[in-house]
């Protein structure tokens, strides 16, 4: 849902920079960005399904280190 609202976000701006707007559609197109900014706010701290929120996965020190696997091409050797 957080990348859909951020792509709303961002065709909202595209619409600014490439349409020329009036300014009751300017107002329409900021108070909806005002809108996409406070929604992404509250989701922050909804839970996933899983139970934890996006800002406790996001939370400094939260993050799970994938392991370096060392790979080689070339045949296989038998043990």
């Amino acid at each position: 849902m957080r990348a859909q609202l951020l792509e709303a976000k961002a065709n909202l701006q595209k619409m600014t920079d490439s349409i020329p707007l009036t300014e009751d559609e300017q107002a329409a197109v900021t108070d909806g960005q005002n809108s996409i900014d406070q929604l992404l706010g509250i989701l922050v701290d909804a839970p996933t399904p899983a139970g934890p929120t996006p800002h406790e996965i996001k939370a400094p020190g939260a993050a799970r280190l994938l392991p370096i696997v060392d790979v080689r091409q070339g045949e296989a050797t038998q043990a």
